[in-house]
């Protein structure tokens, strides 16, 4: 049997300058704001932090996922994801991402092995597969 699920969010105003961000079901409401690295007022979030919190997410599921398909027990997961736009020469803007996940009780290679299974399963990875740059740097929890 097929899940689905749709997400639907409306953002107004001037978008990722001063716009408003509300979701139909009403859990996320937040303003909009350039960051102050991009010379704007980075007083809100951005739609890069948007994404990496996103696909960071669904990773960490992805990643769960892999190591349960292979009966291998993770004592803890986190992930940090960094998502970088960029403004290129030609004047236009592209994506890059580094995912960095850090695995509990697996060593190093197995910890890659899932990575790269989880970039495999996960939505946000096949969504932006052959399209943006992406890293992964697999770590193990101390």
């Amino acid at each position: 049997m097929a899940v689905s699920y749709t997400a639907v969010v409306n953002v107004d105003g001037e978008g990722r300058n001063g716009g408003r961000v509300h979701s139909s079901d009403g859990l996320l409401e937040t303003g909009l704001a350039i960051p102050k690295e991009l010379g704007g007022a980075g007083t809100a979030t951005n739609p890069e932090q948007l994404l990496a919190a996103g696909w960071a997410a669904c990773f960490l599921g992805a990643l769960r996922r892999a190591a349960a398909d292979r009966r291998i027990r993770l004592t803890s997961t986190t992930i940090t994801a960094e998502i970088t736009l960029t403004h290129g020469d030609d004047n236009e803007f592209t994506l890059s991402a580094v995912l960095n996940p850090v695995l509990g009780g697996v060593d190093r290679a197995t910890a890659e092995e899932l990575a790269r299974a989880a970039h495999g399963i996960c939505p946000y990875s096949k969504a932006t597969r052959d399209n943006i740059p992406v890293t992964i740097n697999a770590g193990v929890a101390a």
